[in-house]
């Protein structure tokens, strides 16, 4: 995208945030979470460059700026979440980060495998419609811009195998543990 790319966004804050799973780097606009991951910040900010003209880490951000009470409230949900206390997210997100096919696929999960389920990527990619499309789904929950909070964790092998998940086999084990 060109700098004067109407489509950009004018500002994003980023945080991380220390979790059971691990650190999670975090993004977002006044609007909207744009970002909930693994990748390392400097990582995080190739992946924005596209897409917004500046970034902000949280601590230069002004105080109770709109991106901030976004960020404020991805953490207290996060946090929920993890500790067992809430089974989803109520949280406006931005899935710009994502080509087409990774959105729907990543979309897809909540509803083919809900709060406490499983599905395996070839299940994921025969509900979506593209019953060979296995490896390309799991290229796209690998991708997935907005982990925990769009629950790709729920995909395993067709053997029952945690892989795939960026934040690593301990933290898919947690999460599917948490949930059951």
């Amino acid at each position: 995208m060109t700098s004067d790319n109407p489509d950009r966004l004018d500002s994003v804050v980023t945080a991380c945030h220390t979790t059971p799973i691990g650190r999670l780097t975090l993004a977002a606009s006044e609007q909207a979470l744009l970002y909930c991951g693994f990748a390392p910040p400097e990582q995080l900010l190739r992946l924005l460059a596209p897409v917004c003209r500046t970034t902000t880490d949280e601590a230069a951000a002004p105080t109770g700026s709109a991106a901030g009470q976004v960020l404020e409230r991805t953490r207290a949900q996060l946090d929920a979440y993890l500790d067992g206390r809430r089974r989803g997210f109520e949280l406006p997100v931005d899935m710009r980060l994502a080509t087409p096919f990774r959105r729907e696929v990543v979309l897809a999960v909540d509803t083919l495998a809900p709060y406490g389920a499983t599905t395996t990527y070839g299940a994921l990619a025969a509900g979506i419609g593209r019953p060979g499309a296995a490896r390309a789904v799991g290229t796209a929950l690998g991708a997935n811009p907005l982990c925990v909070v769009l629950p790709c964790h729920r995909v395993v092998g067709a053997a029952g195998r945690f892989t795939g998940y960026a934040g690593g086999a301990h933290a898919k084990q947690f999460l599917i543990d948490l949930e059951s």
